[in-house]
Order: structure tokens, then C-alpha cells, then sequence
């Protein structure tokens, strides 16, 4: 079955927190208004430039009170950071509030420093996100002593999603029937040789194919390919394409090692894996990627080009006119007249 399409945020736009929140909700709403399947939020802590989010419930509760169909998620929940109890009730009550709608990605979170903030010991990341991931589970889906309030009746112990880099971690979110949640960017294999690494789908459908394998019977499968997509209008191209080059080159310095300056923007599209251009350039890139293709959800980003929110805005309405039906990937609904939002 072809994906439906989603909406991700890092909430980084360049501006004051609540300016920065203002523009999330109001992309969600117009998400909907699109017909994207969900909107994800990332969790990030003490740290407004990496993302801008620590409280990923709150804000998904306020978009819950102003969307009435698209599906609310955390792409992640920083589970290793929460107390798996608290993060339980908070997921419960956002996911009364929207009526069923909220989609619960959790992960181990990747910094150091912040899990030290928190009390907890960097050096046992994996064991206390393992812990943590029993108990939340046990409490949302009933099996716990203690009973949740308000209790959990819309399903939502179905609707929990797992972040990993690994086939090995792929498999075990496998078995254990949850959803597989894919990055948009992905670490080169170990036993990767040669100076160009490979493309994010060809890892990653190790992964994909680790997950399917370990999958109960009977389960249906759920992944979520992540990946980061710009379509602007001709005329916004070239604009565009140079903001890109600064943030881009950053991260495939820090990701590849590779000097500023010493390759193309083009190049530096292809290493970041950033799908950015016209409808038709991105239709076209993106017909390559056979794991987004196969996936039964694509959810779309800007990082790292984090252009302006205009920009967005209009890369939200040319992806689900244009370049989602083009691929032949589901739109949730018949989307409104194309508005562009200043």
C-alpha cells in the first residue's frame, strides 16, 4: 500500500520561542488543511539551537484543540529523560483530549549532557530507556498494578512508535509489535568502504527488512520514513538554494567529517540527503527512494535548510498537491484550495 504523508518540526524557526510555537501550530493546522495523515514534534532539551521543543505534549495538546482529524505525535519522546509514569499520563491525557489522535514515538535521546541534567547516567542510556519503555508500556496498556486517570480506552498502546539506527534495534522494535520510526539521515555502516557513502534507503532497508522478519504474526506493519524535503516555486529556487548552502554544509561537516567549501551545493544535497527544488526535481529525486516508497508513512521536514516560514508553508502545499500524488502517495483528504500563508 502506497504511504500517506506527514508533517515534521523541529520547531526551529529563527525566532523567540513563542513566535517559534505560533508558526509550529499554525503549520499543523494548515497540514491538516492539506490532507497530511499526522504532525510530528521533535524533544529536545536545554538546547533551543539543536531543536526547539522540551515540552512535546503541551504543544501537541494546543494543536489538538485547534485541528479536528490529523494525527499528533512525538518524533521523539526523549524516553531515557522522563519518568515513564508521568510521560503515561501525559501521552493519556493528550490522546483524550485529541479524541484518539495521538501517535506515541519514543527513543533513548542522543546527548549526553542533557541525560546528566536529568539525573540519570549517561553510561546506561540503553538499559534506563529499556526500563523506562516496560513500565510506560505496562501503564498504558492496562497491565500495570496501579490503573492510569484518565484511563487509556482509544488504543493507544497500538500506536507506539521506536527510533533506531540499527537492524538489531529494528528487529527488536519488531518483535515487539511497535512501529519502526526511520531518520532522515543515516550512520554509514561500519564495513563501508570507499569515499561515497551509501544512500539513505540502502541502509536503511536492512533495517526495514530486520523489522519485517521479526514482526509477530498477524501484526501489521508500521514504518515511518523521515525525510527532509523543500519544494518551492521556480522563482524561490535560487533564493532558496543559497540559504541552504550554510545550514547543509554544517551538518554534513559534522555528519561526514567533510570540509566546509570543498563540495558542490549539489553534492552537499546528496551527502545530507535533502530533497530540494522545484516539484518536478523532487518528484524526481525522491522516485528513487524505494524504502520511503515501500514505507507506510513519509513525513516530510526542512531541517536542515530551516528556511522561512513562508517557505515552508508553501512546501507543505506544493508536496501534498504536487510531488505526494505524483509518487503516488496517499493525501488523507481532498486538500483546500492552495492558500499561501505569509
Amino acid at each position: 500500500m502506497a504511504p500517506t504523508i506527514g508533517f515534521f518540526t523541529r520547531v526551529l524557526d529563527d525566532a523567540a520561542a513563542a513566535e517559534r510555537y505560533r508558526i509550529a501550530l499554525e503549520q499543523i493546522e494548515l497540514a491538516e488543511s492539506l490532507g497530511f495523515e499526522t504532525a510530528w514534534v521533535a524533544q529536545h532539551h536545554l538546547d533551543g539551537a539543536e531543536g526547539g521543543l522540551p515540552s512535546p505534549f503541551v504543544l501537541l495538546a494546543a494543536a489538538a484543540a485547534r485541528t479536528a482529524r490529523i494525527r499528533l505525535g512525538t518524533a521523539i519522546l526523549t524516553l531515557a529523560h522522563e519518568h515513564p509514569a508521568r510521560a503515561a499520563e501525559d501521552a493519556v491525557v493528550l490522546d483524550t483530549i485529541a479524541g484518539g489522535r495521538a501517535e506515541l514515538g519514543l527513543g533513548t535521546g542522543g546527548s549526553p549532557r542533557t541525560l546528566s541534567a536529568f539525573g540519570e547516567d549517561p553510561g546506561q542510556r540503553r538499559a534506563i530507556y529499556d526500563a523506562k519503555l516496560v513500565r510506560l508500556r505496562s501503564l498504558i496498556a492496562g497491565t500495570a498494578d496501579e490503573s492510569l486517570y484518565p484511563q487509556q480506552q482509544t488504543g493507544l498502546e497500538g500506536r507506539i512508535w521506536q527510533a533506531t539506527f540499527s537492524p538489531e534495534g529494528a528487529g527488536a522494535i519488531g518483535a515487539q509489535g511497535d512501529g519502526l520510526m526511520l531518520s532522515r539521515v543515516q550512520p554509514i555502516p561500519s564495513e563501508h568502504t570507499g569515499d561515497v557513502p551509501p544512500r539513505v534507503w540502502e541502509v536503511q532497508r536492512r533495517l526495514v527488512d530486520a523489522y519485517l522478519d521479526a514482526l509477530p504474526s498477524g501484526v501489521a506493519p508500521r514504518v515511518l520514513a523521515s525525510r527532509s524535503v523543500v519544494v518551492v516555486d521556480p522563482a524561490d529556487r535560487s533564493a532558496v538554494r543559497a540559504h541552504a548552502e550554510a545550514g547543509i554544509g554544517a551538518q554534513v561537516a559534522q555528519l561526514h567529517g567533510i570540509t566546509p567549501g570543498s563540495l558542490s551545493l549539489d553534492e552537499l544535497l546528496v551527502r545530507s540527503e535533502t530533497h530540494l527544488g522545484t516539484p518536478a526535481e523532487v518528484i524526481d529525486s525522491l522516485a528513487a527512494d524505494t524504502v520511503a516508497a515501500g514505507a507506510t508513512e513519509v513525513s516530510i521536514q526542512v531541517h536542515s535548510v530551516d528556511p522561512d516560514a513562508s517557505i515552508t508553508n508553501r512546501s507543505l502545499e506544493l508536496f501534498a498537491r504536487e510531488v505526494a500524488p505524483a509518487l503516488g502517495w496517499r493525501v488523507a483528504i481532498e486538500p483546500q484550495e492552495a492558500r499561501r500563508v505569509a
